[in-house]
């Protein structure tokens, strides 16, 4: 194995350890142990339309259906709330060219703190909702079929904000502390990670039933600090975006470890964060790759988008293998630019729509076709 191919696809914790303590003492060291190109790319404008006098808030998911219909669930009015404080999400659906359709569960029980949506093979739209601890599941005409989780009550002894302890929290079967996003296999099993709290991911089976949860907090292999993003392939191996540990870890679906990989490509230099203090020397170091978002596309021949955090906040195109095979856009406020790539839907290869949290925007890519 080869020594770029080792530092993206370690196995072993302490080596990262030691090459991060580097970056931090050197200063002038750069991350070019991957090199990619850059994918040319345009971003329509205006889009989506939405109605006069309504706005996003923070844009924390988006999901396409079959028909190209395209959901987007933002931090913005929705119900009178209160959960822990007004409530902040809202699930709105757009038709393919970006003309709005209808709002989907106005004024919903577990609205309280967007973060993802997608859309499973029937076309049945999953909401996770970070603040009320709860993933809802819509049938396609918009009416609630299932829910996982139940959020906190006024009238419990505790019915505030979790609290991020150490040590953590023993999860619970079939409960959520602040989950983050779902998936499916083959075989309609549902996977979901449990997400800020818990630090796991959790199965139920295609009738919505237990199965198990594996992973507690920690920096080994199979251990997760926010796992924050899931995606499955087509052979049904587990991709889970390992946030705050700066890697990508790859599961079978009893959640056997199978490998890891980071991305490690350096940023322009010239860009500048959106909001705060661009990050340089150790915090640079932590946040260069971070899997905020993952996107596998359908069809035979897939490949991961992986959507960074706010900086450096591009959006990555890689095998299924861990190679990096592209970088698309850069930071900023300005249309080709994202800060907060916090969920991505991939259509199809060269069709990526990217929610910006930072941005408050959704924003529908267009890749122009690579060489091969």
């Amino acid at each position: 194995m080869n020594e770029t191919k080792f530092v993206r696809g370690f196995r072993h914790q302490p080596f990262m350890s030691i090459w991060l303590a580097l970056v931090v003492m050197l200063p002038g060291l750069t991350f070019a142990q991957q090199n990619a190109p850059e994918i040319a790319f345009d971003s329509v404008p205006d889009f989506p339309k939405l109605p006069p006098g309504v706005n996003f808030g923070e844009v924390a998911g988006v999901a396409v259906n079959s028909k190209g219909h395209v959901f987007v669930f933002t931090r913005s009015n929705s119900a009178s709330g209160p959960a822990y404080a007004p409530t902040a999400a809202q699930l709105l659906e757009f038709g393919p060219n970006g003309e709005f359709v209808r709002e989907v569960g106005k004024g919903l029980y577990a609205w309280s703190f967007a973060h993802s949506v997608r859309v499973d093979k029937d076309d049945n739209i999953w909401a996770i909702d970070k603040g009320s601890d709860m993933v809802v599941k819509f049938n396609p005409d918009g009416r609630v079929v299932w829910v996982f989780g139940r959020r906190k009550e006024s009238a419990d002894d505790e019915a505030k904000a979790w609290e991020h302890v150490d040590p953590p929290l023993e999860a619970r079967d079939g409960l959520f502390r602040q989950p983050t996003d779902v998936a499916w296999d083959s075989n309609g099993n549902i996977y979901i990670s449990d997400g800020y709290i818990n630090s796991r991911v959790a199965k139920f089976d295609k009738n919505g039933d237990w199965v198990k949860s594996w992973g507690t907090k920690g920096t080994a292999p199979g251990q997760f600090n926010l796992p924050h993003a899931i995606a499955i392939d087509r052979n049904n191996n587990v991709y889970v975006g390992d946030r705050s540990n700066r890697r990508i870890q790859v599961f079978d679906t009893e959640g056997k470890f199978l490998r890891m990989f980071t991305i490690d490509v350096s940023p322009d230099p010239t860009t500048r964060a959106v909001n705060g203090n661009t990050p340089t020397g150790q915090r640079l170091a932590q946040v260069i790759g971070q899997p905020n978002s993952l996107c596998i596309n359908p069809g035979r021949e897939q490949v991961l988008f992986v959507g960074e955090s706010t900086y450096p906040g591009r959006v990555f195109k890689l095998s299924l293998e861990g190679k990096v095979l592209g970088v698309i856009g850069r930071s900023g406020r300005l249309l080709k630019q994202f800060s907060g790539a916090h969920a991505l839907a991939c259509p199809t290869e060269n069709e990526i729509y990217v929610a910006e949290s930072s941005n408050w925007r959704v924003q529908k890519l267009l890749l122009r076709p690579q060489g091969k």
